[in-house]
């Protein structure tokens, strides 16, 4: 990257910056515009940018970005309210998860061979709900992602990378993040009481608590990501109300490296996903999107008297097509270009159409949640939960 490409980078920020409150009034999210930037500005007539990032620079852009987000996601879930709602949790990763990967597997042989989560209009029970199911299914889909991988290299043989491996790196990454976020979380707070931190480095002491977590896991072949998470949840908890209000600046951080990782997507990997398209692999996107998703979370609510709309919520919003990315360029990293190419343009049609879709349907769909709650209240049958601090990572609701 040369001076004249990191000016146009950084104007390209900058702009958002500037009016993304505007463009989200007409559902126009950060993945959108940075994807379409990446995507114009590297093809066709308007190609300014002569950069082409390498798949391991993306990677490691995508996995630091979504340490940060899932960590600073639990570290906004209070225990009281996690243990509340224990049941939904078991549900949706006990009975959905195994559920969508065994029927996106059957599809993707018949077929082929990551806004709203920041609305206030919300209840904080739901964004809490999808938030804590996003973050642990992409760090419990890790290990699955990572058999497949080995049995994809290996011809079938997955020596070394069965169940046995995939709990022990669960548990490693659990044990990672309770010690690291918890610890980090005491001393943080007790560092402020004294007044031993200063005001400008107490944000970089939890970003650097964020990332030991999940490098200290990764370090050691543990669940990176699971430790993130639950390092995160510990932090919350033993950061009490001294650690809390450093958090956003991780939450900024982490926004600003997600702008560039969706601006690599879409410089290196649209076109050649556009190059190889067939109509299974769209079908397959699009059946991905839904069926494999809402189906399997449906089946697992059953009798969980969410109501339907909140049901079709929490079913279209979930898994960050982040952890997509991460996952389709371990599958470039494990096979090389020419096995992994067709899962790889796969993935890319299916993180657009969801960039796409879940952008524009966010505040639209959390509207309609609202007056369906509100009129669901109304006539008796809802019940009041209490507000949620704003997620400021994805997008924030506009003002009338």
């Amino acid at each position: 990257m040369n001076a004249a490409d990191l000016a146009i980078v950084a104007a390209l920020v900058f702009g958002w910056s500037a009016l993304s409150a505007r463009l989200e009034r007409f559902d126009v999210t950060a993945p959108i515009v940075f994807v379409l930037g990446g995507l114009l500005l590297t093809h066709g007539p308007l190609t300014v940018l002569h950069v082409a990032p390498s798949n391991e620079l993306i990677k490691g852009l995508a996995e630091v970005t979504l340490a940060l987000v899932l960590f600073t996601d639990a570290s906004r879930v209070g225990l009281h309210e996690l243990r509340a709602d224990s049941g939904l949790y078991v549900r949706l990763l006990g009975v959905a998860l195994p559920l969508t990967i065994g029927l996106g597997t059957l599809l993707a042989l018949a077929l082929v061979g990551t806004g709203m989560l920041a609305n206030p209009v919300v209840p904080a029970r739901i964004r809490r709900l999808i938030n804590v199911e996003s973050g642990l299914n992409d760090g419990i889909a890790t290990p699955f992602v990572s058999v497949a991988l080995a049995g994809a290299a290996a011809g079938g043989h997955v020596a070394g990378h069965g169940p046995a491996r995939a709990v022990t790196e669960l548990a490693v990454g659990i044990l990672i993040g309770v010690v690291v976020g918890g610890a980090g979380g005491l001393l943080v707070n007790a560092a402020r009481q004294r007044g031993w931190a200063a005001e400008g480095f107490a944000g970089s002491a939890v970003l650097g608590l964020a990332v030991c977590a999940y490098a200290s896991a990764v370090a050691i072949d543990g669940n990176g990501f699971i430790a993130a998470f639950i390092g995160g949840l510990a932090f919350g908890t033993t950061g009490g109300r001294r650690g809390e209000p450093l958090v956003p600046f991780v939450e900024e951080i982490g926004a600003l490296v997600s702008l560039l990782v969706w601006l690599a997507f879409g410089a290196v990997a649209v076109v050649p996903a556009l190059e190889a398209v067939t109509w299974p692999m769209v079908l397959y996107a699009v059946l991905s999107l839904t069926v494999v998703r809402m189906v399997p979370v449906a089946v697992s609510l059953i009798g969980a008297r969410l109501g339907w709309a909140t049901v079709t919520l929490v079913a279209w919003f979930g898994p960050r097509g982040l952890a997509s990315v991460v996952f389709a360029l371990l599958a470039l990293e494990e096979l090389g270009d020419p096995t992994a190419g067709r899962a790889v343009a796969v993935i890319a049609i299916t993180v657009v159409l969801s960039v796409v879709l879940h952008g524009a349907t966010a505040e639209p769909l959390a509207v309609r949640y609202a007056k369906w709650l509100a009129d669901r209240a109304a006539g008796g049958a809802g019940d009041q939960m209490p507000d949620m601090p704003d997620r400021r990572l994805i997008r924030r609701s506009s003002p009338p």
